[in-house]
């Protein structure tokens, strides 16, 4: 079994992002809460488990490969509420640097993993 969940650093990077992304969510338009909003919600429910998953799983690799890719289909998402002009530039900003840090911390994951 991997690392104690709560000692996760890459777990607890992604919560933050959970908490950022409710705090901006509280904010968008009631007309895309239930669609981009819920698109945006269910990607990081999705990102949670995966990181849960991969840390629990012997073989992390499929975990975290499903990983990197939900956290591109997060940052297209926020991109086109940005580009929609449903979130602020400001907290897009904000947001895409979290997404990029813990993508970064997949890729290094994903280089401990294939040892």
């Amino acid at each position: 079994m991997g690392v104690s969940a709560s000692k996760l650093k890459i777990l607890q990077k992604w919560e933050d992002v959970a908490g950022y992304a409710y705090i901006v969510l509280r904010h968008i338009p009631k007309s895309e809460r239930f669609t981009l909003g819920a698109e945006i919600r269910e990607a990081i429910w999705k990102g949670l488990k995966l990181i849960i998953k991969a840390n629990a799983a012997k073989n992390k690799k499929p975990y975290l490969l499903e990983l990197d890719s939900e956290v591109k289909v997060l940052l297209a998402l926020i991109r086109v509420a940005y580009e929609l002009k449903i979130i602020p530039i400001k907290k897009y900003e904000i947001f895409s640097e979290k997404l990029i840090e813990i993508g970064r911390m997949i890729g290094g994951w994903l280089k401990y993993a294939n040892k």
